[in-house]
């Protein structure tokens, strides 16, 4: 990442928290630059976490739980308070644990450490599978059944099915980077391809529609149907206890 937008990026974390009287714990890069498939035109999805002061948790009214301060053609700055993501990482919410996995991090308190030592008890096989099956799914229906597509969808249906792959061989919550489970888990006689795919999609606008690949195509195709019926055999095996997150909440808001 350029430095001088990374120095951009953290002043404008630091007026998120004067403006709102928050502390932020903790950082990050969401989208297509933490999986290493951005576009020249690309923007900066970050997202992070914060904490308000003990007051704001003893009121009556529930108050907003985020913060959406910026979006425009370069920046997407927004997120949650940390009730709310405690809340969705009980629930192994895959976006919570996506975030907990990007390489690249603006931000980490160093309370922080406790709530990834959390994340790896609470995380639901299952629920990350039929996450990454939804996306797949809907991207592939909705983007690449036509003769012309764009080769930024191809890889927002490849990189959920690679993840849902790697969850059922792993055990474990996926990395972001798109090559990591490339390298991992895609066949090799697909790897050529996409390969160049990517190179082609890296010097591409993000809505430019050139001609449809059905090798790639095919696959995706075959994975949709092949993870649908994987999901269909896997059981609920999420941890439903949360104590260690109360634990969390309750030590760093009242710190």
């Amino acid at each position: 990442m350029d430095a001088s937008m990374e120095r951009e990026i953290k002043n404008r974390l630091e007026q998120v928290e004067a403006e709102y009287s928050v502390r932020i714990l903790f950082a990050a890069e969401s989208g297509s630059r933490a999986w290493g498939l951005e576009s020249p035109d690309s923007d900066y999805d970050v997202r992070f976490v914060y904490v308000r002061p003990l007051r704001e948790y003893l009121r009556v009214d529930e108050p907003r739980d985020v913060i959406e301060w910026q979006l425009d053609a370069v920046y997407d700055i927004n997120d949650w308070d940390f009730r709310k993501a405690l809340m969705h990482l009980g629930k192994s919410n895959p976006v919570v644990f996506e975030w907990l996995n990007s390489p690249l991090v603006y931000r980490e308190a160093p309370e922080w450490a406790g709530v990834r030592d959390a994340a790896q008890r609470v995380f639901s096989e299952r629920a990350g599978v039929r996450h990454y099956y939804g996306l797949a799914k809907n991207t592939f229906l909705t983007h690449l059944t036509g003769d012309r597509v764009s080769y930024k969808k191809y890889f927002y249906a490849l990189r959920p099915l690679l993840a849902a792959r790697y969850i059922e061989s792993r055990h474990e919550a996926p990395p972001m980077r798109f090559q990591e489970l490339m390298n991992q888990v895609l066949p090799e006689d697909l790897r050529e391809a996409v390969t160049a795919l990517l190179e082609v999609k890296r010097q591409t606008l993000e809505g430019d529609l050139l001609p449809r690949i059905p090798a790639i195509s095919d696959f995706i195709e075959a994975e949709i149907r092949a993870q649908q019926e994987i999901l269909g055999r896997l059981p609920d095996s999420r941890n439903r206890d949360i104590a260690a997150l109360n634990r969390i909440f309750q030590e760093i808001v009242l710190a």
